[in-house]
């Protein structure tokens, strides 16, 4: 195994963080829940941070050439000559909020894959709108989209928040699952909104898509969200993209979205997506090692939990079905074994009997973790 990223901090040092993975439950409990990597930043995005504290520059963000190195990596990355200007939002779900104003009205209905990222629910209630659910079906290699599922929840919809690389799964779509979503779409006038903020952590061996790089009027009219918070670590610096097909709705987009930006987000995202490629690769690389050696780890100590190799993210889906453990095991595992899980549960009912762990860690803390969690007896 080569020297990994996640092993240039000790758990004391990681301890020393404010943010809410670190500060959210006691010193003793190891925190592998929210999406957040133990990792230093990447030298560029340090020095453009710096310089910015040096010269007082903390104002209102204003988005000089964020957009265009998205654009830049984009073309090099996925190959997509992103045709449109991207739009600065303060985060991506900030991004989504903006995308279903535009292109829904008042009770309208959006279809929803659950288990899926929880904000989801929550941003299109608090819309007026009504979630329309079509769940993932479990398949020999994990959950996948139910896309005969998907295109009879398509017939009474406007929207569709397809995420993708998909949280919690980490699936990654293929050429044929998107364009079955897309040939849907056309059919039943669906505007679809994409959020691809983990597609910059592709597994080797899978290749992300842009929807908007198909071939169909859906993929014209969507909005991709994106974003360098979750590949560089950078969440709590505020600032992610939509980007607009060319034949999507832009101007009843809800106007100054970019108010909600962090300056710094900016400014360490622009230098993230233009200088900082090197430094994901790395992550991707130790990223790769993490989720074989978790694979390794659950096969030896808890051969009854159920996993399959996340394609894209640095998210774990687990199983727990066979455990004993009930409908919320990261309930058990935190009081029982002191360690933090997200509850599968909050991706909606159909993750009973799941946890999402996050493995962006070192191979010791990893390892430390599922110790734990096969040290607990029910």
């Amino acid at each position: 195994m080569s020297d990994s990223v996640f092993e240039t901090y000790s758990l004391a040092q990681l301890r020393r963080r404010n943010s809410v993975k670190w500060r959210m439950y006691p010193p003793d409990v190891l925190p592998l829940w929210v999406a957040e990597m133990d990792v230093p930043l990447a030298e560029p995005i340090v020095e453009v941070l710096r310089e910015a504290v040096d010269r007082g520059d903390t104002g209102y963000a204003f988005d000089a050439s964020f957009g265009d190195a998205f654009v830049e990596f984009a073309k090099q990355r996925y190959g997509w000559s992103v045709p449109t200007t991207p739009v600065l939002v303060g985060d991506v779900m900030a991004g989504a909020t903006a995308a279903l104003t535009a292109c829904t009205r008042r009770g309208d209905r959006v279809v929803c894959t659950p288990p899926v990222y929880p904000p989801f629910f929550a941003a299109v209630e608090q819309l007026g709108l009504q979630v329309e659910r079509a769940p993932l079906r479990a398949t020999p290699t994990g959950m996948r989209l139910d896309l005969d599922r998907l295109e009879e929840s398509f017939a009474t919809a406007s929207a569709f928040l397809l995420c993708n690389p998909h949280n919690p799964t980490g699936h990654v779509l293929t050429d044929d699952e998107l364009s079955a979503v897309a040939r849907a779409a056309d059919l039943h006038d669906v505007t679809v909104i994409s959020d691809e903020i983990h597609a910059p952590l592709t597994m080797p061996g899978h290749r992300h898509i842009p929807f908007a790089t198909l071939d169909f009027e859906s993929a014209a009219r969507s909005y991709t969200l994106v974003a360098a918070s979750k590949a560089w670590n950078l969440a709590g610096l505020k600032a992610a993209l939509v980007v607009p097909g060319p034949a999507a709705a832009v101007d009843t987009m809800p106007d100054e979205l970019w108010a909600r930006a962090g300056l710094f987000g900016v400014l360490a995202g622009t230098a993230a997506f233009a200088e900082c490629t090197p430094w994901l690769d790395r992550v991707v690389e130790a990223l790769d090692e993490n989720r074989r050696l978790l694979a390794e780890l659950l096969a030896d100590r808890l051969p009854d939990v159920g996993y399959h190799l996340p394609e894209a993210t640095y998210l774990a889906w687990l199983d727990f079905e066979h455990t004993g453990f009930g409908d919320d095991p990261a309930a058990v595992l935190l009081e029982r074994g002191n360690v933090a899980l997200n509850s599968g549960l909050s991706f909606g009912v159909e993750g009973a009997g799941y946890a999402r762990l996050n493995l962006a860690t070192s191979p010791a803390v990893l390892t430390e973790a599922v110790e734990r969690m096969a040290a607990v007896t029910v």
